[in-house]
């Protein structure tokens, strides 16, 4: 067994926390200044956290302009990568300025949202509109800050596209989603050979 303590160092040629906890669902985040400028971002620490009402959240490493636009307006939108917006996805994990609008830089089209500020990507098949119910700096166990700042937003408009719903369920597989993996570029996408069904025991 390989075994340390985080605060120690992991003794690897790569931090593996990523890598174990894997694949990770992609938080594609748009977001718009007070002034409008749009922002589009994605984040490998984001998952859906609660059913009703529907909460999502993601983390950010540092308090970046996705962090900076939810506080000012209050507001943001996932949208669903998938495999066919891998390198358009990729372009919009770019460090730069935020007057820069990563949408123009990624050749992705903006689409009004119904309820909120920001736009969602029009080539995108899902998007959730959120609007924010918390953020905080996460802590470590002396309550001292981390420096990553968490971001929880209840969803308050659901678009999607009718071609992923069979009989009422949406098809996950077809919506063919881009999945984060550990190390420094690693993706991963789902196939019909890995489905694994099971029956909760106090629903058989």
């Amino acid at each position: 067994m390989h075994s340390y303590s985080p605060r120690e160092g992991h003794r690897l040629a790569h931090d593996p926390l990523n890598s174990i906890v894997a694949p990770r669902p992609i938080g594609w985040v748009s977001t718009v200044t007070a002034d409008g400028t749009r922002n589009l971002a994605p984040y490998s620490f984001f998952n859906l956290l609660n059913y009703r009402p529907p909460i999502v959240g993601f983390s950010s490493t540092g308090h970046k302009d996705s962090v900076s636009n939810a506080e000012a307006t209050g507001e943001f939108v996932w949208n669903l990568a998938t495999r066919s917006l891998a390198e358009a996805m990729n372009e919009t994990s770019a460090s730069v300025g935020p007057e820069v609008d990563e949408f123009a830089l990624a050749g992705l089209t903006p689409q009004a949202s119904a309820l909120v500020r920001p736009p969602r990507v029009a080539e995108s098949p899902v998007a959730f509109e959120c609007r924010v119910t918390r953020i905080q700096e996460l802590t470590d166990v002396d309550e001292q800050g981390v420096g990553a700042w968490l971001v929880l937003g209840e969803v308050v408009q659901i678009h999607l596209d009718e071609s992923l719903l069979v009989d009422g369920v949406f098809d996950t597989l077809a919506a063919d989603p881009l999945l984060r993996g550990g190390g420094p570029a690693d993706y991963f996408t789902l196939s019909a050979e890995q489905r694994l069904r099971m029956t909760r025991p106090d629903a058989r």
